[in-house]
């Protein structure tokens, strides 16, 4: 047996016996990809073991996140910080080798996969930043940035209707150094995929734009090599690699039925397994042969990445300014006191957040010159649109404009890839109801803490005439409901200001900007306070007010003039604005208890959403003001009075509160 097949038969077998003894996994993607995933690696991926970090590797994404234990045996053969004691470990608390790829917390994990066809999206941001800093950094003589993103994903990954988006898009910019190789082994967990999936995915692909090149034998490795390296010649298309895999292969008891998709082979098939295959190892060898092969690699790997950086030293001496500005951007910090000039916080008449928010992203293209992003086809009403920054397309790749088409869902993970290959920030926007198009994305950023900013607006039923379809009511307790996800609603501009910094110097997760359509007053004493999560935005005389008064958005205006009507009858009332919980809880608990002292009982909340989540702030002697049924068509004037936001009904659930 040659060391590629002993290499092969090696992560078939580590990762049938991890999952055996962890009596939990997939073994069909480990055994079926073997050829597939060592050629890769072994052939034509540039990486380096020893430093998973460096800038110009190729980027891997295992999409079919299920079979992690193919990804975690690689690592491990390939000398990766993966002991065979963590691969012993598999799917245990606490261990390196968790149920499914986790970005941070496995040497080598590019990004958390899982969700089928996320794994896709990631990849094509991951070869959008590729191409955009290659365009800003290469020269002639240095091409610092020059490298490969590939995916391997599966039947379900294209049944996922993410995958067609991202797919759509990544066709129609041209990506020429993604490549996507798709174990085609015909078996979902309910059978064959037959029953659920006989499109021609040759052709789809063609239709999108892609390259397409065929595998007959999933076990060739010459042709899958041969493959690659044809790949690798189309530089104005991306590329889908069609395999044809067997799953479960090596397991003749299982191979090529849906058993062996998400169950362990059980004892007696792994000992058959072995027999077949020709292994003749104690459990959770590496043989020597294949070590000495990925001592070499290593070797070969460190030479290469050497070269590279000498490569980068030279470019610093010859480009200074750019060296600089490659120091900055893949540093991930940004020249905060260029944050704090008063310009950056100024705005001179009243406006819609959404307003405000085009105004600052303008403002931070100046200031921080990394930033990229779009929307899902609605910049002109999302007012996310960077003036004299250009457009992202296949025939101009220095534009920071993306236009993602109507793709929210692919247009969440497609930023989440944009940033994890290091060296950008990322927006995206849509308006506020779509963002449940994007949860499974927001989710997955949430979970990988990507500082990823999303732009919602049209925020409450102040969009009006679209009617219910377009009203969001239930997504503000949704989104407050992610952990590491921060939620901020401003009130107005200068809040928006503070959503915006915090977003850009401070957020360590992703952040929901909710703006309104409407006009917003601006406020005496908003603005970085803000960052607070919850402030006093205006005060009564009282040390101790008779009631608190909060709300978020628009809703502040609200209580603001009604605390103006309760001091005309003789009621001393606190205004808090509430931009964003999740920043509140952040505090102290002195100074959340200067803000809404525990000792006054009587607070009203008020937000044109769901009340779920307000509670908490009210207790059960307040009241809170909201909408807990859907919206309508009308002028949004009109549904404000209709549903209960206005002054009036602030004042006299105040009076009802205390007449209690």
């Amino acid at each position: 047996m040659n060391v590629d097949n002993l290499a092969i038969n090696t992560i078939r077998v580590l990762s049938a016996e991890a999952i055996q003894k962890a009596n939990s996994g997939h073994p069909g993607l480990p055994l079926g990809c073997g050829s597939m995933a060592y050629t890769l690696w072994a052939k034509q991926m540039k990486h380096n073991p020893k430093n998973s970090k460096w800038e110009d590797r190729d980027r891997f994404v295992l999409s079919a996140g299920h079979g992690s234990m193919l990804l975690y045996s690689l690592l491990n053969i390939f000398g990766y910080d993966l002991s065979v004691e963590d691969i012993k470990n598999f799917r245990q608390f606490g261990s390196k080798t968790p149920g499914h790829p986790e970005y941070k917390h496995t040497d080598g994990i590019e990004t958390t996969t899982g969700p089928l066809g996320q794994g896709i999206c990631n990849a094509v941001g991951m070869a959008i930043s590729e191409s955009y800093l290659a365009e800003k950094f290469n020269k002639p003589e240095f091409k610092v940035i020059d490298h490969y993103t590939y995916a391997i994903a599966g039947d379900g990954c294209l049944m996922e209707g993410i995958s067609s988006e991202a797919s759509s898009l990544a066709g129609t910019l041209g990506l020429g150094k993604l490549i996507m190789l798709y174990d085609s082994n015909n078996i979902s967990i309910e059978g064959s995929t037959d029953i659920a999936f006989r499109e021609d995915v040759a052709k789809r692909y063609e239709a999108y734009g892609w390259q397409v090149i065929k595998v007959a034998d999933g076990n060739n490795v010459e042709e899958i090599n041969s493959s690659i390296i044809a790949a690798k010649k189309e530089d104005k298309k991306p590329t889908i690699i069609i395999v044809k895999n067997i799953i479960g292969y090596g397991c003749l008891a299982k191979q090529g039925k849906a058993s062996a998709h998400g169950e362990p082979l059980g004892a007696d098939n792994i000992i058959a397994l072995k027999e077949n295959i020709g292994w003749h190892y104690d459990p959770f060898t590496i043989p020597q042969e294949v070590k000495t092969q990925m001592e070499n690699f290593n070797k070969e790997a460190n030479v290469k990445e050497v070269t590279w950086n000498k490569l980068l030293k030279c470019y610093k001496v010859t480009y200074p300014e750019l060296a600089k500005e490659w120091e900055l951007w893949f540093s991930g910090k940004i020249a905060t006191d260029l944050l704090d000039d008063e310009s950056f916080w100024s705005f001179d008449k009243p406006m819609a957040t959404r307003q405000s928010s085009g105004i600052l992203i303008n403002r931070l293209a100046k200031l921080v010159p990394n930033i990229i992003g779009g929307s899902a086809d609605l910049a002109p009403s999302n007012k996310t649109y960077m003036k004299g920054r250009g457009d992202f397309s296949a025939g101009d790749r220095s534009g920071a404009n993306m236009h993602f088409g109507v793709r929210e869902h692919a247009m969440a993970a497609i930023a989440n890839g944009i940033y994890l290959h290091g060296g950008l920030k990322v927006f995206v926007s849509t308006f506020f109801v779509f963002s449940d198009y994007m949860k499974g994305a927001m989710r997955l950023s949430s979970i990988m803490k990507l500082p990823i900013a999303y732009v919602l607006t049209h925020d409450s039923i102040g969009v009006g005439e679209d009617g219910p379809t377009h009203e969001p009511i239930e997504q503000l307790a949704a989104l407050r409901s992610i952990p590491n996800m921060t939620v901020f609603r401003p009130a107005d501009s200068k809040e928006a200001a503070a959503g915006w910094y915090y977003v850009v110097a401070k957020a360590k997760g992703p952040v929901s900007l909710v703006l309104t359509r409407q006009t917003l007053p601006l406020y005496e004493g908003s603005g970085k306070r803000a960052l607070k999560g919850g402030y006093i935005i205006k005060d009564c005389k009282k040390e101790t007010p008779d009631v608190i008064l909060i709300a978020s958005g628009s809703e502040v205006e609200l209580i603001y003039k009604a605390a103006d009507e309760l001091k005309a009858k003789g009621i001393e009332a606190r205004v808090v604005s509430m931009p964003s919980f999740e920043l509140f809880e952040a505090q102290s608990i002195e100074y959340k208890e200067s803000i809404l002292p525990s000792k006054v009982r009587t607070r009203v909340a008020v937000e044109a959403a769901t009340s779920f989540g307000w509670h908490k702030y009210v207790g059960l002697d307040g009241s809170v003001i909201s909408i807990d049924h859907f919206g309508a068509s009308g002028k949004a004037e009109v549904l404000f009075e209709e549903f209960g936001f206005t002054v009036n009904n602030v004042v006299d659930t105040v009076l009802r509160l205390k007449n209690k």
